[in-house]
């Protein structure tokens, strides 16, 4: 495993679609992705995907629930998922540096922008509320 610190990814579900970002810089085959960056010293996991959700999207959300973590398998780096609901805002590429585009991806669309799929309690999650 990384020694970097972890990184939060906002889960944000709306109307049945998940919120994804396009990477202004793909990581090796990674080019669409959760809206997520580091946790900062001090913060907790949720406060992260809150604050990286709105740097990157715009969107103000709360976080709602931790839906689990994992050591991502191509990057190595502790990867803790929350799942966030929308407060306000519409979603933009609001990071141009970090974030090309967004994308709202209905449940059978996810395989085009995650090809290899969504970690399974993201899925579930985002089954639950399709």
């Amino acid at each position: 495993m990384s020694e970097e610190p972890a990184l939060a990814m906002g889960v944000v579900v709306d109307r049945g679609q998940l919120l994804l970002i396009c990477r202004a810089v793909p990581e090796g085959d990674l080019v669409w992705a959760l809206p997520g960056g580091t946790v900062e010293p001090g913060e907790t996991p949720g406060q992260a995907a809150v604050r990286e959700v709105l740097e990157e999207t715009g969107l103000s959300v709360e976080a709602a629930e931790e839906l689990g973590e994992r050591v991502h398998p191509d990057t190595g780096r502790l990867i803790v998922y929350v799942a966030c609901t929308v407060l306000e805002g519409v979603a933009r590429a609001a990071s141009p540096r970090e974030v090309s585009a967004v994308a709202w991806a209905s449940p059978d669309e996810i395989h085009r922008y995650v090809p290899r799929g969504l970690f399974p309690p993201v899925q579930t999650y985002l089954d639950r509320r399709g």
